[in-house]
């Protein structure tokens, strides 16, 4: 890595001399403005405004303007002739635990590497001393032409140094905030719970830039000649969503793209617009829903009788055969009963 700055650490009376070098880089495309008719390069020219005439940047300076238009050129040998401690030294002015700090204040980030062999025992000492405390440390130090805030933190075995903003610099959130009387229901904050568990931890090392893969694509294929595919940037339909409906759909989906089954089997729920008092508002989607489904049901119900309906027919075909079964046997006991007949005759014999 290439260093931008050279200077020292100032901790107590132990000076630690290092280089400063960016720990980020940008991997955006950067596009150049060029004459469609001919593609040509536009470049932009200084030419001052009262001569019309282009000024070379050695006849260019700074220059302040005050509130009443006044201009005051300040040059550079003026702002080098002001005390500047933090010129060469990044000044720890304490530290404080890194939770102290608001994101909000985090600007660019740098490494910081011990500049020669002298100074590697002290800068190694620092390093630990922040790694046992926990803690960050806090420091300012100048760079291209002005002071800045600074926090210093071990990453991995180096000190790494973010840019802070200063405390004035972040605004107040006021007037963001939404209306106060927007409530929350317990229902809703368990569902936006099950989501956040369902959705997990994210891996942000699986993340990168779909549009700029993108753009690499459509660079690649006009530099090829290849015809360019037309597509159509999806736009939100700007409808007001039942809010508990549309979480368990979140929730139903984000399941589902794990592999995991929510025990609704194959229920999905109906997101569906909020009513409102126009005509021809929603429709209870889920209720008509229901009632189609109970219908689809009812034939495969019927027809699941008959089969049982032609069986009972059977049977009562088969019940006139017993009777004359039991009829025949009746026949064959007549004999039986022409005895109990002659009885009456032996009495009146006597």
């Amino acid at each position: 890595m290439r260093s931008i700055w050279n200077g020292s650490i100032s901790f107590g009376l132990v000076s630690i001399p290092v280089k400063l070098m960016n720990a980020t880089e940008s991997h955006a495309i950067s596009f150049r403005q060029i004459h469609l008719e001919d593609g040509g390069r536009i470049r932009y020219r200084k030419v001052c405004e009262l001569d019309e005439e282009e000024v070379p940047a050695s006849e260019t300076v700074k220059a302040y303007e005050d509130a009443d238009g006044t201009v005051i050129p300040v040059t550079d040998e003026d702002l080098a002739s002001l005390p500047l401690p933090t010129a060469r030294t990044i000044e720890i002015e304490g530290f404080v635990p890194s939770s102290a700090i608001d994101p909000l204040q985090l600007d660019s980030a740098y490494y910081l590497s011990a500049n020669g062999v002298p100074a590697a025992k002290p800068y190694a000492l620092l390093r630990e001393a922040l790694r046992r405390s926990g803690k960050v440390a806090v420091a300012k130090f100048a760079l291209r032409g002005r002071e800045r805030l600074g926090m210093l933190r071990v990453v991995d075995d180096v000190i790494a140094m973010h840019g802070l903003l200063w405390p004035d610099e972040i605004r107040a959130p006021e007037g963001v905030a939404p209306d106060s009387g927007v409530k929350v229901r317990d229902a809703e904050l368990d569902l936006a719970d099950a989501l956040m568990n369902t959705l997990g931890d994210a891996d942000l090392d699986t993340l990168h830039d779909d549009y700029r893969e993108a753009v690499e694509e459509l660079v690649t294929a006009k530099a090829a000649g290849e015809p360019v595919g037309e597509g159509e940037a999806e736009e939100p339909e700007g409808k007001v969503l039942d809010l508990m409906a549309a979480l368990e759909s979140s929730v139903r989906a984000a399941q589902e793209s794990h592999g995991e089954d929510g025990g609704h089997g194959d229920e999905v729920a109906d997101v569906h617009p909020i009513k409102t008092g126009r005509s021809g508002g929603a429709k209870k989607t889920g209720t008509a829903t229901k009632r189609a489904a109970a219908k689809s049901e009812a034939p495969k119900k019927a027809t699941a009788k008959k089969p049982a309906a032609k069986t009972a027919a059977k049977d009562t075909a088969k019940k006139p055969a017993a009777k004359t079964t039991s009829a025949k046997k009746g026949t064959e006991q007549k004999p039986a009963t022409k005895k109990t007949a002659r009885r009456p005759r032996k009495r009146t014999s006597a």
